[in-house]
């Protein structure tokens, strides 16, 4: 077994391929669940505003979006999303995100799907790839790994 608690490791895709097992597809179901969570907090924002914020609801959306992955991963190495599929992320160190990974890594993730090029580049490399990383992964040197029980 893998030992999660060495701080100079990550688990190996080859020897411990139980920890990347389905997480590319996880990664998608999770995203889904996150967007669908970042639109009604969206949603909840938008009376409070006096429905001004119709008139910038994209730009919205981007923020609550960059603040709720950055929490969210910042707290649990996480998002809801991600932790309803079982999933964590890692730092290249095998330790979970702090605030400045959490950070950097929405940094990148919203860059990325700023530019549909960057997105399917990213995607093809989490499905491609041995640890199912996408473009700011391998930037970052993080994984996505199935919690360990």
């Amino acid at each position: 077994m893998f030992d999660l608690t060495d701080p100079n490791r990550i688990p190996d895709p080859y020897r411990h391929a139980e920890f990347y097992s389905g997480v590319a597809m996880k990664r998608g179901i999770a995203w889904i669940v996150d967007t669908i969570l970042i639109a009604a907090m969206t949603a909840v924002i938008v009376p409070f505003t006096a429905f001004t914020a119709i008139l910038f609801l994209p730009a919205l959306f981007l923020v609550v979006s960059f603040t709720y992955r950055v929490l969210t991963l910042a707290g649990g190495s996480a998002t809801p999303g991600m932790r309803l599929m079982g999933l964590v992320f890692l730092t290249r160190h095998g330790e979970r995100f702090d605030l400045a990974h959490a950070f950097l890594h929405t940094l990148g993730y919203t860059l990325s799907i700023g530019t549909l090029l960057v997105q399917v580049v990213s995607i093809l490399l989490m499905l491609n790839s041995a640890r199912a990383q996408g473009l700011s992964d391998h930037i970052l040197g993080t994984v996505a790994i199935n919690r360990p029980h």
